[in-house]
């Protein structure tokens, strides 16, 4: 499993633990709602991680997955989708996915999970106090590329060019 997906399934799964007394009694069913560009290996190592945790899909847990398909447009109405379902927690892939969700609602937990930076685009105040409906993580790689940069030219003083796929 990679860190982005340990990631991933560790902030859903804390996310969950307050529905788990309820949903595990039989009284009702968590809805997960998920918003994305398309399905990703996370969400499998996600869903594969909560049946070990005894969350069977159909009996305690249900999705409702929502996909912009490289169409970022769509995120306010999909989010909009999940906020009219009811669901109980929207976990977002990717910037546009984050902040839709955000504007879409203020009382459905939100856990966001691979975006690049959170403070330059108002998905969190602050990462140390997120505060708000928004959890999740945050690369931050554009915030410290140069510091990376930087650690690259002391350990290789002469280097001249740099190049990142």
């Amino acid at each position: 499993m990679r860190r982005r997906d340990l990631i991933a399934l560790l902030g859903g799964a804390v996310t969950l633990r307050p529905f788990a007394a309820s949903a595990q009694k039989g009284d009702q069913m968590l809805q997960i709602g998920i918003l994305a560009a398309a399905p990703f290996k996370p969400f499998d190592s996600f869903r594969q991680r909560l049946r070990e945790l005894g969350w069977t899909e159909g009996q305690n847990v249900g999705f409702a997955y929502r996909w912009a398909e490289g169409d970022n447009t769509r995120y306010p109405a999909l989010a909009a989708e999940l906020i009219a379902l009811k669901v109980d927690v929207i976990i977002t892939w990717g910037t546009p996915a984050a902040l839709a969700a955000k504007e879409a609602t203020t009382t459905i937990p939100i856990v966001m999970g691979a975006i690049g930076t959170t403070l330059g685009n108002d998905v969190v105040p602050n990462l140390a106090r997120p505060g708000g409906n928004v959890t999740g993580f945050s690369s931050q790689s554009i915030e410290i590329a140069g510091k990376h940069i930087g650690l690259l030219k002391d350990l290789v003083p002469g280097i001249r060019r740099v190049a990142v796929l």
